[in-house]
């Protein structure tokens, strides 16, 4: 689970700050105030990540490749500046990260790492300046660039650098991406076989990152599946019902304890959002690779195929889907999930959220700006269902082109103590033009 990021110098975040990431985590805000950014960073290091070019510093383009389409890396650093930091803290679920210490008969356990990236882009330039992770005060491996383009690769465990090898000069190691190690770094120390398993636990961290976008397909009268199982839902819920169809050829459960399909489960969550009344997927035909969704609005209402339901739906069915889908463990990052949905679908989806985050233990971080998603998340802190702590949520603003972040402090009782002005909009303020705007009219009517 990612527990803490932090950036410096990208597209409008001047500095963020040093911003905590709970199993919940919401960032709330105006048009364009960099709520987005914040999750593209993560997106920009997952896609980097999935390349082949080990060369490649950041990928930051195209969105047919990748997950983001930011241009180039001179294109998202903050106004005229070229360097930019990358920073994030991830948790190891319960697997932590042993090391032995040099001339001591003991290891050390991390069960959390930071990592950071400062990253210099020109348009003809792009190169990291500095590469550090660390872990508990008692591990800190830095890669950092000197004159004549040489970086030097400094390693302390439990406060000491281990012996160099003997007769070995330093070598130019410069890194791979913006977060790995050449072989010549992993191969200077003696016994550094952690240092790959470092990096490989950073690799593993984002595959397990998942993403779906606001803008999900528009649904379809049949479905194609030739029994490929999907890693998620795509991008826009375009794999969504092939991941359903997946699950339910495997036999896929949904959570712990008492675990319905994965089907099952999204149906009980239609039914209980009032999208739906039953919900089910059938093969058409004999072929066993053409399908269809069919769904009965109320228990009296024909059985109809999804698209003729209406749009909302198949926007929120990726939503549902990819929170069941997904392995335990994994990280979802979700744009505006409560886009095309009626305002009690929205409160229901926070209780959606809370039900993955707490029986699959489920990482989600999303962008909105649904009053009523946020309105369900106080209830269910005031009610106890939803300790305060398992959330984030921050408020996003634009000021003289800088983003600043806001955190919202919500107390046991569900109250936010910091409420910002303006935070969705002049709700009062519509609320008694309204009325005086009734009265005067009424009296110039009587006037009449």
């Amino acid at each position: 689970m990612f527990t803490q990021l932090r950036m410096t110098n990208f597209k409008s975040w001047q500095d963020t700050g040093s911003v905590r990431l709970a199993p919940l985590s919401a960032f709330f805000g105006t048009n364009s105030s960099g709520k987005s950014s914040l999750l593209q960073m993560l997106l920009l290091l997952k896609q980097t990540a999935e390349s082949n070019d080990r060369k490649l510093v950041l990928k930051t383009g195209s969105l047919q490749e990748g997950y983001v389409n930011l241009g180039t890396p001179s294109e998202i650093t903050h106004r005229d500046t070229t360097e930019m930091l990358l920073s994030i803290t991830w948790k190891f679920s319960d697997d932590p990260l042993s090391i032995s210490v040099p001339h001591e008969s003991r290891t050390i356990s991390l069960d959390e790492l930071e990592f950071s990236t400062q990253i210099h882009a020109e348009p003809q330039k792009i190169y990291v300046d500095r590469l550090i992770y660390q872990g508990d005060n008692e591990f800190w491996v830095d890669l950092k660039r000197g004159g004549n383009n040489r970086y030097a690769f400094a390693l302390k465990i439990a406060g000491r650098e281990p012996p160099r090898p003997q007769g070995r000069p330093r070598v130019n190691m410069s890194p791979e991406k913006c977060y790995g190690f050449s072989d010549e770094a992993l191969g200077y120390y003696p016994n550094t076989g952690y240092l790959s398993d470092m990096v490989l636990r950073w690799e593993k961290q984002f595959q397990k990152l998942h993403y779906l976008g606001p803008l999900r397909e528009y649904p379809q009268r049949s479905y194609i599946w030739g029994g490929e199982r999907p890693t998620n839902v795509g991008l826009r819920g375009e794999l969504a019902i092939p991941a359903l169809l997946s699950a339910k050829a495997e036999r896929v459960y949904s959570g712990r304890g008492k675990k319905p399909k994965l089907e099952e489960r999204i149906a009980q969550w239609l039914v209980e959002l009032g999208l739906a009344h039953s919900f089910r997927t059938q093969p058409i035909g004999s072929s066993g690779a053409q399908y269809e969704v069919r769904i009965k609005r109320d228990a009296n209402s024909p059985e109809v195929l999804l698209p003729d339901l209406g749009i909302g739906v198949s926007q929120v069915l990726p939503v549902l889907i990819l929170c069941y889908y997904v392995p335990e463990g994994s990280t979802i990052i979700l744009e505006q999930p409560e886009l095309h949905l009626h305002p009690s679908v929205q409160s229901g989806l926070a209780d959606v959220f809370i039900d993955v985050i707490q029986k699959r233990q489920i990482q989600i971080i999303l962008e909105s700006h649904s009053e009523h998603l946020l309105r369900r998340l106080q209830r269910r802190i005031a009610e106890g269902s939803l300790p305060s702590e398992k959330t984030a949520i921050y408020f996003s603003n634009l000021q003289d082109g800088v983003s600043h972040l806001e955190a919202l402090e919500i107390d046991t009782f569900g109250q936010i103590r910091n409420w910002p002005s303006g935070f969705f909009g002049d709700v009062a303020g519509d609320m008694v033009a309204t009325l005086d705007a009734s009265i005067e009219r009424q009296i110039s009517k009587s006037v009449r």
